[in-house]
């Protein structure tokens, strides 16, 4: 997967500059999260337009697949967005747990993004 990443204030966290989709499968979330252990990053900041909209229905079981494999390499991963849109109460349950462990954060902005990272 090559995908243009950007180094955020010299740490080892990465973001995605592209604006596409680079997650609609488990191989997908495998490979990029195999690619930036490789590369020496222990985080990532994605944007919900970079994962496809069956990783926001976890009966796809996509996220807890995704996941799973950024959690197998110590990744870190902030996903940036408006989740207001997906009203269901098992997804909306499912970020506040996440976002209480940390281990993946779904914040609404950048800045929110970093400073999860920072703390």
């Amino acid at each position: 997967m090559d995908l243009p990443l950007s180094s955020i204030d010299n740490t080892n966290l990465a973001e995605l500059l592209v604006d596409a989709r680079v997650i609609s499968t488990p191989a997908d979330g495998a490979e990029l999260a195999g690619n930036l252990y490789f590369q020496g990053f222990e985080g990532v900041i994605l944007r919900t337009e970079q994962l496809a909209p069956a990783f926001f229905d976890l009966k796809t079981g996509l996220a807890g697949e995704v996941l799973q494999k950024f959690s197998t390499y110590r990744l870190r991963l902030a996903i940036i967005g408006d989740f207001s849109v997906y009203p269901g109460r098992s997804l909306q349950d499912f970020i506040r747990e996440s976002n209480a462990r940390g281990q993946v954060s779904f914040v609404d902005s950048r800045e929110a993004a970093l400073a999860r990272f920072s703390g």
